[in-house]
């Protein structure tokens, strides 16, 4: 109605709006389509296209689907407000109308719009910057590939250097051994040896600590007996076990399956068994349990005779934090932070205490693989 067209352009125009009004539905959306308002007034009757088609177009158009309309209609039946809501409509105001009342809800969707627009370009600037921040992390990542594949090339590279020229230095103590007097060749034995055996193991400690902490994730596992991994590792730590007059005792090893890579688990257990050996007095034993527990393989080390000094107990696993000797035997090099990092692999894990005054207790876990029988009747 033109006088409702005119009393309505006058009053929001009084109140600050830049106002536009339009007869028809035609007419209304070409006006729309080439500047889209803020808000629209739309009555549901009016000629050649009712306001339920105008509000139709309106929403299937990019250009106008975020503009609010709100129903301005002499239709007070409930039918005719749902069908606004349901063809796109935000709110519905009945005629004869209070302006107050108009202003009112012009004013809160105007206010809705406006917060709906800043969410938006709140997100798309989020969008922007989550993408930024990905193709950075991308590019940082492809960069730390570069290193971590320079940095292991660098070790073996490093690790075949050394071991060149040290076999020549070997080589040539083996000869002189040959050529000195048998006293002097067998009171210089021993301690060739031990030196000999102690770099080579440190050297291939340092190798495989770093090679587990550039890329853990290259280490794949299966399932392997846990029997075979405890009769290899007894017989590894066997020689210094010998050596320093310490016996090695074992229960049965479990008949089951646990996850990990054979060779080296029983070099993990091996190191640890080595270690409680370490603290072991000459005429001890060092006695190796094991049990299922919690569906978990638990082994259990005792060495007897020693035990860790409580300032050193809480770094006993950190690399290069027990660097001055803590046994008579000198320090415990690499072997216990080695072990810990081989077990965190395959998701087992190694604790350390003190058997009260008597000696150390290392405390093994291991996660059982498919194909572990279950536990004997009784045990």
């Amino acid at each position: 109605m033109p006088e409702n067209l005119r009393l309505l352009n006058r009053a929001l125009t009084g109140r600050g709006y830049v106002v536009e009004g339009f007869r028809s539905g035609k007419k209304a959306l070409e006006a729309a389509f080439e500047t889209p308002p803020d808000l629209i007034l739309l009555d549901i009757s009016m000629p050649a296209m009712d306001g339920y088609t105008v509000c139709d177009r309106l929403k299937a158009d990019e250009r106008t689907r975020q503009v609010p309309v709100i129903f301005l209609s002499g239709h007070e039946d409930t039918n005719s407000k749902v069908m606004a809501f349901r063809h796109g409509g935000v709110d519905y105001v009945v005629k004869p109308f209070a302006l107050d009342e108009v202003f009112a809800r012009v004013e809160t969707h105007l206010r809705l719009n406006h917060l709906h627009a800043e969410l938006e370009s709140h997100n798309q600037r989020l969008e922007v910057l989550v993408a930024e921040r990905t193709r950075q992390l991308m590019e940082a990542n492809e960069r730390l590939a570069i290193l971590d594949r320079a940095k292991s090339d660098f070790l073996n590279l490093i690790s075949h250097e050394l071991r060149t020229p040290l076999n020549g230095v070997l080589g040539v103590a083996e000869l002189l051994f040959t050529v000195e007097s048998p006293e002097k060749a067998q009171s210089l034995r021993k301690l060739f040896d031990r030196t000999r055996e102690r770099f080579l193991t440190i050297l291939d400690d340092a190798l495989l600590l770093t090679k587990i902490g550039v890329a853990a994730e290259r280490f794949q596992g299966g399932t392997v007996p846990l029997q075979q991994i405890m009769l290899r590792a007894l017989d590894q730590a066997g020689h210094l076990a010998e050596s320093r007059r310490v016996e090695l005792a074992s229960t049965g090893p479990l008949e089951v399956q646990v996850n990990g890579d054979a060779d080296l688990l029983s070099r993990a257990l091996a190191s640890l068994i080595e270690t409680a050996v370490k603290f072991t007095v000459p005429d001890q034993t060092v006695r190796v349990s094991s049990r299922l527990e919690d569906g978990a393989a638990r082994i259990e080390i005792e060495g007897k005779g020693r035990t860790i000094p409580a300032d050193a107990l809480g770094r006993f696993f950190d690399v290069l934090s027990i660097a001055e000797p803590i046994t008579p035997g000198g320090d415990l090099g690499l072997a216990p932070p080695v072990a810990q990092r081989i077990l965190s692999l395959f998701h087992g894990s190694v604790g350390v205490r003190n058997d009260g005054s008597e000696g150390i207790r290392l405390e093994i876990t291991l996660k059982t693989g498919v194909g572990s029988p279950p536990p004997a009747q009784g045990a």
